[in-house]
């Protein structure tokens, strides 16, 4: 078969298998359903913001969960319907993709404003606050390392203006990485998402199906939720594209799905994480010893291969519980002599950080046999 003949049979497979979706949207990760599983947490969150739209007086969240737990979503519903009943506006950065207090601003501005200062586009930014505003900074952690105070966060607690911010991290250890002064200032309100259990993140499910497919299998469906439960840390993402899978390819299992797409997530995650977080990951799948401390001596000599500078042992260890909430490890308390210390496993499949790495690095030892 050539590649014309094969084209023409799957467009029409393609087309076979689409007819069970009738709306394909439910599936993309940006998608705000109209009526969001609501979290209890979220509550405490809307009940500050009404609070500050009466009085001007802010209450500063800084709201810790895994991935796919539900933040993002939360926030970008309620800024949906919360100015609608309130005179409160809105404005959501992700600083993953805006990773400087610089940025941050200029993309709030909507501007290039590259020969200002700091002070300068802050300045012009206060200026452009017409009333009460809450801003929500998502993958706060992300920020670069150039930025290590995140100026933003002091700027922001000591504006004039009334300013609500409401911070999404991945990150449990977040709040011990801010800067003194910063925390001070803001009198951050720490909150945490749970990951969704079984049956919660089977009520997700049933309404994108219930939305976007023409018939489903509801006990197809509880299985995805066990499973995504079960397996990857109650990461919804996981679920949702299991369910997509499943409907498009109905000649396959659904633990094939679910493996499918384990594995896109996976790989997406890797993808998007920082050098100096692959070259952690790096040194815990190739060092004999899966002892933190050890994992810390060949992750330091990897930095040094790379001309970069490793992190100190406080804020390495903190990014490893940066990568066990997002998924990527296990860290397990072990005795080790009279003491107790922590192992590190690695969750997923070797190569696909071997595959990054390569992409990313000019220099990296191979997968350990």
């Amino acid at each position: 078969m050539d590649l014309t003949e094969y084209v023409q049979r799957q467009k029409h497979v393609v087309a076979q298998q689409s007819r069970a979706v009738r709306d394909f949207t439910v599936f993309d990760y940006n998608y705000i359903p109209e009526k969001p599983f609501i979290r209890s947490e979220s509550k405490q969150i809307i009940d500050a913001m009404l609070r500050f739209d009466v009085s001007g007086i802010a209450t500063n969240f800084a709201v810790i969960g895994s991935r796919g737990s539900g933040k993002t979503l939360t926030m970008k519903y309620l800024a949906r319907v919360v100015p609608a009943q309130t005179d409160l506006s809105m404005r959501y950065v992700n600083c993953r993709h805006h990773n400087t207090s610089f940025k941050i601003l200029a993309r709030l501005l909507n501007k290039r404003c590259t020969g200002l200062s700091l002070d300068k586009l802050f300045e012009m930014f206060s200026e452009s606050i017409t009333g009460k505003t809450v801003f929500v900074l998502d993958e706060v952690d992300l920020m670069s390392a150039k930025d290590k105070n995140r100026d933003i966060l002091y700027l922001l607690s000591r504006s004039e203006k009334p300013v609500m911010v409401i911070m999404l991290s991945n990150n449990p250890h977040l709040l011990r990485e801010l800067d003194a002064a910063s925390k001070s200032s803001l009198q951050l309100v720490q909150m945490h998402f749970a990951n969704y259990n079984a049956e919660q993140i089977n009520a997700i499910l049933l309404e994108r199906a219930q939305k976007g497919l023409v018939s489903y299998d509801y006990t197809e469906v509880s299985e995805i939720a066990a499973m995504t439960t079960k397996k990857t840390n109650s990461d919804t993402r996981v679920a949702i594209k299991t369910l997509y899978y499943n409907v498009t390819e109905p000649q396959k299992s659904v633990e094939s799905c679910f493996e499918n797409a384990r594995k896109d997530i996976v790989i997406d995650v890797i993808n998007d994480l920082s050098d100096q977080n692959l070259l952690i990951l790096t040194a815990a799948a190739q060092n004999k010893s899966d002892l933190t401390k050890n994992i810390y001596d060949l992750y330091c000599r990897l930095c040094r291969s790379q001309c970069e500078k490793p992190f100190s042992y406080v804020y390495y260890y903190s990014n490893l519980g940066y990568l066990q909430s997002i998924g990527l490890i296990a860290l397990v308390s072990t005795k080790f002599g009279r003491t107790y210390t922590n192992r590190v496993v690695l969750t997923f499949n070797h190569s696909i950080l071997f595959d990054t790495c390569r992409l990313r690095f000019s220099r990296v030892p191979a997968p350990r046999s």
